[in-house]
């Protein structure tokens, strides 16, 4: 085998141990049992949860915007 391969080689596996330590070490983040003082509401509807991480990041981008846009505006007005 070349030296090319034998670094690509090296490397994959070095990431794969990587990947694999992390998984290992973040495995009690997905435990079923609860802690102490854990009390978790109630979940959110599929139309809360769409509003939430949708509907509202879009409004928000457009307020943005069109904050931006009239700025400009006001900008290229003055100088004319």
């Amino acid at each position: 085998m070349s030296n090319k391969v034998n670094k690509n080689v090296l490397r994959a596996g070095t990431i794969t141990a990587g990947t694999a330590l992390m998984l290992l070490m973040s495995s009690p983040a997905f435990a079923l049992t609860r802690d102490d003082g854990d009390d978790p509401g109630p979940g959110l509807s599929v139309i809360e949860t769409l509003g939430l991480y949708v509907v509202a990041p879009i409004v928000i981008f457009l307020i943005i915007a069109g904050l931006v846009i009239v700025s400009d505006k006001s900008r290229k007005q003055a100088q004319s």
